[in-house]
């Protein structure tokens, strides 16, 4: 057999392993499992009461996982305030620009993102009483609107989801 044979027999057998070793490798690497993202319907939306600080006040969004599967969250949600006739009233709550990890919520458990906005005293310029906060969970297209009666003052600033302590 001459060399330009063997070298071609050896050039098409190591082409044909790398391509089967890379359909094998791309085929183990979609076989691994990811824990899927939360859905509205796997969580429980509330706010709870705010907690107060050199003039702003920090109001929690809790999100648990009421479903029987782990999931994920991971990023910001979007917040708004709504009257009773679901309209919203200002702008949407803006980035603090905090860094996003992605948070595993277990069955059960409850994950919050923080809003901040001013204090009356401190900032007397305030949008109109809320009926509801309307949230969207991050990487959400559908929204929850909780009952919730409360008057924004200056800031509203949002921090990413993060896992409760």
């Amino acid at each position: 057999m001459s060399n330009v044979v063997i070298r071609a027999t050896t050039i098409a057998a190591a082409a044909l392993l790398a391509t089967a070793g890379a359909s094998v490798g791309a085929t183990q690497a979609s076989a691994v499992p990811s824990t899927p993202t939360c859905h509205v319907a796997d969580l429980n939306l509330t706010v709870g009461e705010p907690d107060g600080a050199a003039g702003s006040l920090y109001y929690p969004i809790r999100f648990t996982n009421t479903s029987t599967h782990t999931c994920t969250l991971r990023g910001y949600p979007g917040v708004s305030v709504v009257d009773v006739r679901h309209h919203q009233i200002g702008t949407s709550a803006i980035r603090t620009g905090e860094p996003v990890n992605t948070v595993t919520v277990l069955p059960g458990d409850t994950v919050t993102a923080i809003f901040r906005t001013n204090s009356r005293a401190v900032v007397p310029s305030c949008r109109p009483m809320s009926t509801y906060v309307n949230v969207y969970p991050p990487n959400s297209f559908q929204a929850v609107q909780i009952p919730y009666h409360l008057r924004l003052c200056g800031a509203f600033e949002i921090s990413p989801v993060q896992a409760s302590e």
